[in-house]
């Protein structure tokens, strides 16, 4: 791959501008101002489920990119997406992993397979991979079993793609702070 950095995870809290950084970063690697920007949330669902919050937060994320971006949503088989665009020269944002976590573990799915999977994925790229998650570990307790399991598994899903990533950046008020790599 030309590119020295091929993936980036870009960590942080809700509202702390991980998007918006990504989205530049994937720009700033987009020859041509074309891009993939790969959503793991499901609209068709928070329309049916009436769910505003998320709906207003699908439609501001749409709102901030340029015309050059192709969305692809993703709600469950994201390693799938990422294998078929593999050979694609558009550099690719996934926002965010740690909703996609959330798909498969209301979907029951197996979080260590289906992880394993994607990290396969993140190989002989044509282009950069760019990938957002929460980090949710710096909060409290959470006080239900599912609170504390999603906890845990969102940190196992970040390591194991932080381990992966060629570069690590978390984002915290707007700002980034590299952990890993350039």
């Amino acid at each position: 791959m030309a590119d020295p950095v091929a993936v980036t995870l870009v960590l942080g809290g809700a509202r702390a501008g991980k998007s918006t950084y990504a989205e530049r970063c994937v720009l700033d690697a987009a020859r041509d101002g074309r891009a993939l920007y790969v959503a793991t949330t499901d609209a068709a669902l928070s329309h049916q489920h009436g769910d505003a919050d998320m709906l207003a937060r699908i439609d501001a994320h749409r709102a901030q990119r340029s015309a050059g971006w192709e969305t692809i949503e993703a709600p469950h088989d994201l390693p799938a997406v990422l294998s078929m665009t593999r050979a694609d020269p558009r550099p690719v944002l996934v926002d965010c992993l740690t909703l996609w976590l959330t798909n498969l573990m209301l979907a029951g799915r197996d979080i260590a397979g289906e992880t394993a999977r994607l990290l396969a994925a993140f190989d002989d790229r044509a282009a950069p991979l760019v990938l957002v998650a929460n980090e949710v570990g710096l909060g409290i307790v959470p006080e239900t079993p599912l609170g504390r399991r999603f906890r845990d598994e969102a940190g196992r899903l970040n390591q194991r793609v932080a381990a992966r990533a060629d570069q690590v950046v978390f984002v915290a008020a707007g700002l980034p702070l590299t952990l890993k790599g350039v």
